[in-house]
């Protein structure tokens, strides 16, 4: 009996034993049920903006894996995202802290550099959505304390290479409108390696501040110019700002008319109803004033009324029939206006010399005025950017020896 007594109590020892060394029960067991799986997945899903999708993956993750520091990272990215695209003051500040928060357990939970390198790279993605007080400073702070991990590149998951942290600041330069520094970060990328994942994105960041570079070199630009070089599109209000502010078209009109009289009996039509309280109102009216081509006031049958749409994007077929109108009204030619009429054959693709805006774009594009793409497209519907706009004025002004 005691032999069977000691027995089973040897054999609840050993039971106990092993099950204290156990490891606990995997929640995730299938083989792409994984943290690793659903932070790559929630990754791709921030690249588009699908933030609700991507927050689902990285909470996988953690349920998963509840110490992966890379599903903290990117989950405090998804809050900064959301952070910004609240017009409520109390959600936004609910989705901040909740940034903070996630960035804190990324830290706690990095072990290896690599996760190291992402909780990193996190705060500078969150700061460059975010913008709080010192933003710039704590980004640069980030980048550096990036590249000095060593870091084994195959184990950086979703980041690839270290050059990602010169592609983030390169990011955070353009929002902050250091053109120079934007540039030279990208430049910095594309010197990394010839071939990664972040040359592509990094390429069309040094194009794109190259450009905005040379469009504010040689043209007076204040605020209004800085404000707009940045914008991934141009607004028909600020493209009239543009005119009245970079040009100076009402003291170059009003020198073609020799009638001091004439010009000052000058006045718009009307006041479009959707300008009242905007803040180029008077370069709007001026704009209208002149009737420049292409930023005519439109008919609205929502409203059943004629209104400028101030915010509405301009098209490269709209910026060419304006340069061209005021190319025409500066040098008093007539005849530029049908100059290419008749045509047979387009050199552009994309623009048949049946097309309205065809002579416009012969005008501005023979005279290097705005530029086509290496395939010989034009883009008619596609929208301007801010740079491309201040280029073209730019260049016009060059050509007309405008001062």
């Amino acid at each position: 009996m005691k032999k069977h007594l000691l027995f089973v109590i040897l054999m609840l020892m050993i039971t106990a034993l092993a099950s204290g060394c156990a490891k606990p029960a995997l929640k995730c067991t299938s083989p792409e049920d994984n943290a690793t799986h659903h932070y790559l997945q929630g990754m791709k899903l921030l690249e588009d903006g699908r933030t609700n999708e991507a927050d689902a993956k990285f909470e996988r993750a953690v349920y998963c894996d509840e110490e992966y520091s890379g599903a903290y990272s990117g989950a405090a990215i998804v809050h900064a995202m959301k952070a910004s695209e609240s017009k409520d003051p109390a959600f936004r500040n609910v989705h901040v802290e909740r940034a903070n928060e996630k960035l804190r357990l990324a830290w706690k939970r990095a072990d290896e550099p690599e996760a190291r390198f992402a909780y990193h790279i996190a705060v500078m993605r969150a700061g460059i959505i975010l913008k709080p007080k010192g933003w710039l400073e704590d980004a640069g702070d980030a980048r550096g304390d990036a590249m000095k991990l060593k870091v084994d590149e195959t184990k950086l998951i979703y980041y690839d290479g270290k050059e990602a942290a010169d592609y983030f600041m390169g990011l955070a330069y353009l929002d902050a409108r250091e053109f120079q520094k934007a540039r030279d970060s990208f430049a910095g990328v594309l010197n990394t390696k010839r071939d990664g994942r972040w040359n592509a994105p990094a390429d069309r960041g040094w194009k794109k501040t190259d450009k905005i570079v040379r469009a504010l070199a040689g043209i007076t630009v204040g605020d209004v110019g800085n404000e707009i070089a940045i914008k991934e599109t141009i607004a028909r209000g600020d493209m009239a700002a543009l005119l009245a502010d970079e040009l100076k078209i009402e003291s170059l009109f009003a020198g073609r008319i020799p009638v001091k009289s004439e010009v000052e009996s000058m006045k718009p039509e009307f006041t479009p109803a959707d300008i009242l309280n905007h803040r180029f109102k008077e370069e709007i009216l001026t704009a209208m004033k002149w009737g420049v081509r292409g930023l005519e006031p439109q008919y609205d049958p929502t409203t059943k009324a004629y209104l400028f749409m101030p915010e509405e994007a301009v098209s490269r077929k709209e910026l060419a029939l304006t340069l061209e109108d005021v190319l025409i009204k500066i040098t008093g030619d007539d005849k530029m206006a049908s100059a290419f009429f008749g045509h047979a054959r387009s050199p552009f693709p994309d623009v048949p010399p049946s097309a309205a805006w065809y002579n416009a774009v012969m005008n501005v594009t023979t005279r290097n005025i705005m530029e086509t793409e290496l395939s010989g497209e034009f883009r008619p519907e596609a929208k301007v950017d801010g740079a491309e706009a201040i280029l073209a004025i730019r260049v016009l002004r060059q050509r007309m020896n405008i001062y």
